[in-house]
């Protein structure tokens, strides 16, 4: 035995029997003369029930004509069929997966004879493979149909701005109103928390609204829609700034503070009478406002006081706003603004700030607010060194052009 310790037909038995990758052999007509013990395992039969049969005895027809013509290729070519994955449809309906390598079987004169293979039990793994593939597919399918929610938002919420702008007098073309208004906006993502509008109150007086609820996205999204129909729900004492907030903060309170959920939001509503350039405002923890004159060079805060601003919108149940009175001059401008366009950073960390946003009023002032608004948003883009803002971005304003007769 000594002598023969590496004998190949020893060698060939060990492998046989103990590789636990499946090793087939197979004539020139694909029929099996020899597998080994893994295989026989694989298949539930015996050696003896195998060899002589082809695949088609052991598989469904699918997978059993595809190895055939692959056989047949080996053999007609002398190519190799290299780690190839396979899918084994058995006749109960079992399927298992292997990875499979087949080769050319020659005999001592090169001739090929037939094929030979080895094929390893990828199962496990690529039934693993397919469940994350599934639900990998399952969650694009619900994230797509998120986004195509969130855009459908998107274009909902467009809706709540303004369409047309109030002429006074009335029936007047715009060219020919005594005020006019404007507004721009500018979403970070789909949707946002910034709105505004404005509307007619009587036939001289008109309304203007900006709000800023907190955060981004859907949940704010979903705050501002709440705000726009109280808006209209605030229509009978919307001639009154201070009152106007007060109320819309008692119906924001109970739906904003939930246990699971806090939202505030900051606004801003002023009240302009065309007749007599009189402006009444009142604010809800929102930027100050600014004042361009009407010799286009000089801007300033239209309310001289913070301390005149009450709260947020939903932080205090009872909380009150103070009413303020300004006397525009024919020529002047008020320009309302959410946070989004001077909180902002460059690289070294320095915020632009409301500063530096009032020293560009100041020299950009003379521009109608059809151009001033891209202008000072433009600015704060240049400042960050970016041609986007991180946050919503939001203006509307009034021109007094003259008082209207």
């Amino acid at each position: 035995m000594k002598d023969n310790l590496y004998d190949t037909r020893f060698l060939l038995k060990s492998l046989m029997e103990n590789m636990t990758d499946h090793i087939y052999f197979k004539d020139i007509e694909s029929r099996f003369i020899m597998v080994n013990k893994s295989f026989c395992d694989w298949a539930g039969l015996e050696s003896t029930e195998i060899v002589g049969k082809t695949d088609f005895d052991l598989f469904a027809a699918a997978h059993a004509q595809q190895a055939y013509d692959d056989e047949q290729r080996i053999i007609s070519t002398g190519e190799p069929l290299v780690g190839v994955e396979e899918k084994e449809t058995w006749p109960n309906g079992r399927i298992t997966w292997v990875s499979t390598t087949k080769m050319p079987l020659r005999d001592a004169h090169g001739e090929v004879i037939g094929t030979f293979g080895v094929s390893r039990d990828i199962t496990e793994h690529k039934e693993a493979e397919l469940r994350a593939a599934y639900y990998a597919e399952q969650v694009r399918r619900i994230k797509e149909g998120m986004e195509d929610d969130v855009r459908m938002a998107a274009e909902l919420q467009k809706t709540f701005f303004p369409r047309w702008y109030p002429a006074f007098p009335a029936g007047v073309s715009d060219a020919e109103s005594c005020v006019e208004f404007n507004h721009y906006y500018e979403a970070s993502g789909l949707v946002s928390g910034d709105f505004c509008t404005v509307r007619r109150l009587s036939d001289s007086c008109a309304g203007i609204f900006l709000c800023d609820v907190m955060g981004h996205g859907v949940r704010a999204a979903l705050g501002t829609a709440l705000i726009c129909a109280i808006v209209e729900e605030l229509a009978p004492i919307a001639t009154e700034p201070g009152k106007f907030l007060e109320r819309m903060n008692e119906l924001l309170v109970p739906m904003l503070r939930q246990e699971d959920m806090l939202l505030f939001a900051s606004a801003c509503y002023m009240v302009f009478d065309a007749s007599t350039g009189k402006l009444t405002l009142a604010s809800a923890g929102h930027p100050i406002p600014l004042h361009l004159k009407a010799d286009g060079n000089t801007a300033d805060w239209l309310m001289d006081d913070s301390a005149l601003q009450g709260c947020a919108l939903a932080i205090a149940e009872e909380a009150t706003y103070v009413t303020v009175e300004k006397q525009l001059q024919p020529g002047d401008s008020v320009v309302m603004y959410t946070d989004g366009l001077y909180e902002v950073e460059r690289s070294d960390g320095e915020e632009y700030g409301e500063a530096r946003l009032l020293a560009v009023a100041r020299e950009l002032g003379h521009l109608p607010l059809k151009e001033l608004f891209p202008a000072l948003k433009k600015e704060a883009c240049m400042f960050a060194e970016s041609s986007e803002l991180d946050d919503d971005v939001c203006m509307v304003g009034l021109h007094f052009k003259r008082p209207m007769e």
